[in-house]
Order: C-alpha cells, then structure tokens, then sequence
C-alpha cells in the first residue's frame, strides 16, 4: 500500500533536542556531540533548578539537551510544568534563528505544544 498521509507537522525546527533525566545520561550525550570536556555545563544550571535547557552550536546547527532532576517531590504537574518552561525557551531560540520579532498567537502555541509534547514523551520514556 501508497503511503497517503506526510508528516503532519507545519514546521520543522531547525533545532535538534533532547531530553536526560539523569547526568550520566547527559555526559554521555556531551561526549556523543564533541563537546570539549573543559566545556561541559553543569547538569542543572543552578541548586534551586530543577530543569535547564542547554544550548549547543556546531556548523550552523543547534542542539539543545534539556536536563531535569528526578526526584520522589517532584509531582507529574510540576515535570509537566518544567518541561513547558524549558520549551518555551527552545523555542524563544527558534524564532530568533529565524530572525521571527513577532510570530501570530496560534504559531506559537501550536509550536510550544508540539515541543513540549515531545519533551514529555521523552521523559515519560525514559521514567519507565
């Protein structure tokens, strides 16, 4: 059988990104990309984070590796709202590559949905 139906998305970001949820995860991912081990970020940004979207530059290409702190007090909503933030931030990064100063309401929920939907399946994968 013909393959009828395309991907259904609108947009394809220009921005590749992950998910750890734990920082071997994201040292290993580090090394994956060829970041200079002098250069690797912290985990989390800071001690009262709980999530930090890091951004990475090579060749005109973007990748973000968003990490997130798995812990027993974190509740499902507060993931699900940590993760939101962390994609409004990917795509904050998004409109500026495009040189975008003001994308239409519907453009930009639609986008922060579909990351942050990825963002979620990602996590939910890997607490499995």
């Amino acid at each position: 059988m013909s393959k009828v139906w395309g991907n259904r998305r609108l947009i394809i970001l220009n921005v590749y990104f992950g998910l750890c949820t734990t920082e071997a995860m994201f040292h290993k991912q580090l090394k994956r990309m060829k970041v200079a081990r002098n250069e690797w970020p912290s985990f989390i940004k800071n001690d009262h984070s709980d999530a930090t979207a890091h951004f990475f530059e090579r060749d005109g290409e973007v990748s973000v590796l968003v990490c997130i702190k798995t812990r027993k007090e974190i509740t499902p909503i507060q993931v699900a709202g940590l993760l939101v933030h962390e994609a409004v931030h990917i795509w904050q990064h998004y409109t500026r590559s495009i040189g975008e100063k003001d994308p239409s309401d519907q453009f930009e929920a639609y986008s922060i949905q579909a990351i942050s939907q990825e963002l979620m399946e990602l996590y939910e994968g890997q607490i499995k």
